[in-house]
């Protein structure tokens, strides 16, 4: 197993303003935008209102381009 690609399972999470909080136990979730692993300790970017994950900050901005039609 690689930072890269983390094997097991996905975990499920439910996002707060400052902090989430684990449905469902796992090792990574998914950035919303491309589809990549995150691995949870690594996870710093989330969208309460959507309740989806990004893996950065790039993602994040593609992502409220988006909604915001920009």
């Amino acid at each position: 197993m690689n930072k890269h690609d983390p094997g097991g399972p996905e975990a499920q999470l439910r996002y707060g303003d400052n902090e989430f909080t684990i449905v469902r136990q796992g090792l990574f979730v998914r950035c919303a935008v491309s589809g990549e692993r995150i691995l949870l300790d690594e996870l710093r970017y989330w969208n309460v209102d959507l309740q989806e994950a990004y893996r950065g900050p790039e993602e994040a901005m593609k992502r409220w381009k988006e909604i915001h039609g920009r």
